[in-house]
């Protein structure tokens, strides 16, 4: 199939699911919920907010960077969905973000950033799940390494580790 017909049958796809109201539904968790998105979301599946458990996070597409921080001394490597996948999982959209970490940390993220770069919400550092100790469970990082831009406390500043959910405005 060349590449595009494949764009047209995809193109068509859309617009099929667009005007026919059909949308792909956000399953329920089975188990602990880990993150909750709640705002601009469009597929809310608990009470108004998209709300995922570690298997849900687990089953969209998985990406690695390693990256330098300012909290380690060494290169590590986070692997998890992008930012982008998780927030269009819930069918999220808006100008910001405000990721709220399990102490109440709040940082402000410009929803652009999601698209722009590919911030990753690390399920793993270095091959291990991250307990709450080691800044875990979930770790919204940015790929500081991969453009001289990031590397900069704006940046750092828009981390969060121990993430459990994300406000979109």
């Amino acid at each position: 199939m060349s590449t595009s017909h494949y764009h047209l049958r995809a193109f068509a796809l859309s617009a099929l699911l667009l005007f026919s109201g059909l949308s792909l539904a956000l399953e329920k968790p089975i188990g602990p919920a880990v993150l909750r998105i709640f705002g601009l979301v469009t597929q809310p599946n608990m009470q108004q907010q998209a709300v995922f458990d570690m298997p849900m996070l687990q089953a969209l597409p998985q990406h690695s960077f390693t990256t330098q921080t300012p909290w380690y001394a060494e290169p590590l490597k986070f692997t998890g969905p992008l930012l982008r996948d998780v927030l269009a999982a819930a069918g999220a959209k808006g100008e910001g973000i405000t990721a709220i970490a399990l102490n109440d940390y709040r940082t402000e993220i410009p929803f652009n950033d999601a698209v722009k770069y590919d911030l990753i919400v690390a399920i793993l550092m270095n091959d291990q799940p991250m307990p709450v100790r080691e800044k875990g469970p979930l770790f919204l990082v940015y790929p500081f390494d991969s453009k001289a831009e990031l590397q900069a406390a704006t940046f750092y500043n828009r981390s969060a580790w121990q993430l459990r959910a994300l406000k979109i405005k």
